[in-house]
C-alpha cells in the first residue's frame, strides 16, 4: 500500500512537472522520499496497532467414530463427502450376541418379577419370611441395571452422524470387524454444525484487540468478497507459554521469538460460511478503539487482498 501511494504521489508529481506548476528540479523529486516516509509515520505504523491484520484459517472438528461395541459390519448406509444430518444413519454393527443377551436378560428379570410376586403374596399370607422377598427385590434391581447395560450395548450396534457433516476418507467395508480401540476407529467425521475462524496477530499489536470488535476477513476461496464478523475470543497462551509435565529442566532457547497469540472471530454471515471448506486461509483485519482514522486504509487494503485473490491465490 505504502508502494501504492508514492506511485500516486509520484504520478502527481511528474503531471505537475509536466504542465510547469512545479519546476523540474532534484529537490522536487526527492519529496518522493518524504512523502514515503511521511507515509510510514503518520499512517502505517500507527495502523498497525489501531487496525491490527494477521493471517486467518477457517477450522472444523474432525470426530473420529469409535463405536462403543465390537463386531463385523452388516451395513454401511453412507458415502465418502457426502452431507449429513445429525442422526443419520452411518453403519451397523451385527447385534446378533447383544440383542440375545438382552433377551436372555428380559427373560430371567420376568421370571424374578414373577417369583417377587408369589413371595410378597406369601409374606402376606405369613407363609414366606421377609428375606426372601428382600433377595428377590435385589436380584431385580440387579437384572434391570444389567439389562440397561445390555440395551445400550445392543442400541451401540447402531452408529449415526453426531452432528451436521459428512465422513471423509471412507475405508470402512461391510464385513469389516470394528473394535472398541481409540487408536482404530472405524471413520473419521468432518462437522460442520460449527467452524472456527482464528486469526493470527502479533503480539506488539494485541494490546488493542477486545472482544467484541469489528472485523473482516478476505478469503481465498471467496476472491473479490470480504466477510464481516467481530471477535468472538482472544485466546492469550502461545506453544511457548505452557508448561508440560516432564522429569527433565526445561533447555534454554538462545532465541527466544514472539509468537503471534490467537484471536477467534464469528463471523455474521453464519449460512453462507458454513459453506467455506475447512482449512480456508485468508486475512484478517481487527478494527479497534485506537487510531480510528487509519482504519479507512485497512479497509481499503482488505478489499485489495479481496481482489488480488483472484489472480494470486496462492500468496
Amino acid at each position: 500500500m505504502i508502494a501504492f501511494l508514492t506511485l500516486c504521489y509520484l504520478a502527481a508529481v511528474a503531471i505537475l512537472v509536466r504542465l510547469r506548476i512545479v519546476p523540474n528540479k532534484p529537490i522536487v523529486w526527492a519529496s518522493t522520499l518524504i512523502w514515503a516516509v511521511l507515509l510510514l509515520v503518520v499512517l502505517f505504523i500507527p495502523m498497525q496497532w489501531g487496525a491490527p491484520s494477521g493471517p486467518v484459517r477457517n477450522i472444523t472438528y474432525a470426530v473420529p467414530i469409535i463405536p462403543n461395541v465390537a463386531g463385523p459390519v452388516t451395513e454401511i448406509a453412507v458415502e465418502a463427502n457426502t452431507p449429513l444430518a445429525e442422526g443419520d444413519l452411518l453403519f451397523r454393527i451385527d447385534d446378533t450376541p447383544y440383542r440375545g443377551a438382552v433377551d436372555a436378560l428380559k427373560a430371567r428379570l420376568a421370571f424374578q418379577k414373577k417369583r417377587l410376586d408369589q413371595f410378597t403374596t406369601l409374606e402376606t399370607r405369613q407363609a414366606g419370611t421377609r428375606f426372601q422377598v428382600e433377595e428377590t427385590e435385589a436380584l431385580v434391581k440387579q437384572l434391570e441395571a444389567e439389562l440397561t447395560g445390555a440395551q445400550w450395548q445392543l442400541d451401540s450396534t447402531v452408529l449415526t452422524a453426531p452432528a451436521d457433516g459428512y465422513v471423509t476418507n471412507l475405508a470402512l467395508r461391510k464385513g469389516q470387524r470394528v473394535v472398541t480401540l481409540p487408536l482404530q476407529p472405524a471413520m473419521l467425521f468432518i462437522d460442520t454444525s460449527d467452524t472456527l475462524v482464528v486469526a493470527q496477530i502479533q503480539q506488539i499489536h494485541i494490546r488493542n484487540v477486545k472482544v467484541g470488535q469489528p472485523a473482516e476477513i478476505a478469503f481465498k476461496t471467496v476472491p473479490g468478497r470480504v466477510f464481516s464478523g467481530v471477535v468472538e475470543a482472544i485466546i492469550g497462551v502461545t506453544a511457548q507459554g505452557q508448561a508440560t509435565l516432564g522429569t527433565t529442566v526445561p533447555a534454554a532457547q538462545q532465541a527466544l521469538q514472539a509468537e503471534p497469540f490467537f484471536v477467534r472471530i464469528k463471523l455474521g454471515d453464519q449460512v453462507e460460511t458454513q459453506h467455506l471448506p475447512p482449512g480456508t486461509v485468508g486475512t484478517a483485519a481487527i478494527y479497534t478503539e485506537a487510531v480510528r482514522p487509519v482504519h479507512i486504509i485497512r479497509k481499503v487494503m482488505i478489499r485489495m487482498e479481496a481482489i488480488l485473490n483472484y489472480i494470486r491465490p496462492a500468496l
